[in-house]
């Protein structure tokens, strides 16, 4: 299976969601949030065999819910959603600071023995 076209109707999918966002779009910014994040967890699903994908795709998923989130708190809370949105903005930057940190971990292990 081609996950890379996936990926490339995903960014579609990512590009129409934010333009209902800064468009101020409400009700179709909110509709694109389920088709985004459905993709961008397929996508992960996916890449489940490979742990680089894995974690990376991770972090997309986060990425993609706090953008969401902080949206919705723009639409509708006066913007009051930003402390929520950045807890999932960190549990994406972990999964791409673990991976690294396994990467780098792994290579300095390697090369003292």
């Amino acid at each position: 299976m081609n996950i890379r076209k996936f990926e490339n109707f995903h960014i579609l999918l990512w590009l129409v969601k934010d333009l209902c966002w800064v468009t101020l779009s409400e009700k179709m910014g909110v509709v694109m949030i389920v088709p985004t994040i459905g993709f961008a967890i397929y996508i992960t699903w996916l890449s489940r065999t490979d742990y680089a994908e894995l974690l990376h795709n991770l972090a997309v998923c986060f990425w993609i819910s706090a953008n969401s989130i902080w949206m919705i708190g723009e639409f509708f809370f006066n913007d009051s959603f930003r402390k929520e949105s950045t807890i999932f903005f960190v549990l994406g930057l972990l999964c791409i600071a673990w991976y690294y940190y396994k990467v780098f971990y792994r290579k300095v292990f390697r090369r003292n023995n």
